[in-house]
């Protein structure tokens, strides 16, 4: 071999190393760009991921905030329910207290016509008295029958009176 030909061989050698180291640069270049598609591709992924959770995150919310809506409006229905059984409880009472006022009004009724018809007893008996002698003559039960309905008026009366004064004073 002569020494021109070994140059020769060299210089292809240093050409092929050349290539060599080229091709091992781009070789290194080709891996990182691979190293970094594959990141830019988890990237993409999480990216999906996360656009999903906001998704679902959204919806959540929203049925969240469509159960609190929800929520408040069978509180609101609550609070009026109890408003409800509390004067449904008064109303109760006040139906009792109608029925009281009904009989004492009755009762108060039968006392008129008890009084008139006393008083026209009265009226007759005395009439009756000054014909009898004083033994035979007894108007004092037909006095105090008059006298019990009298009371038995004021008492109605009075009843009325305070038992409305005390409802008026229980309602919400």
């Amino acid at each position: 071999m002569t020494l021109q030909h070994t140059i020769s061989r060299c210089n292809t050698l240093q050409h092929t190393a050349t290539h060599c180291n080229t091709l091992q640069h781009t070789i290194s270049r080709c891996n990182t760009l691979f190293h970094t598609v594959s990141h830019c591709n988890t990237l993409q992924h999480t990216a999906t991921l996360c656009n999903t959770m906001q998704h679902i995150a959204a919806a959540h919310c929203n049925t969240l905030q469509h159960t609190a809506t929800h929520c408040n409006t069978l509180q609101h229905t609550a609070t009026h329910s109890n408003a409800l059984q509390h004067t449904a409880a008064h109303c109760s009472t006040l139906q009792h207290t109608a029925a009281h006022c009904s009989t004492l009004q009755h009762a108060a009724t039968h006392c008129n016509s008890l009084k008139h018809t006393a008083a026209t007893l009265l009226q007759h008996s005395a009439t009756q008295f000054k014909t009898l002698t004083w033994w035979e003559a007894e108007p004092r039960p037909l006095e105090h029958a008059a006298t019990h309905c009298n009371t038995l008026q004021h008492t109605a009366t009075h009843s009325l009176r305070g038992r409305r004064n005390q409802d008026v004073q229980q309602l919400p």
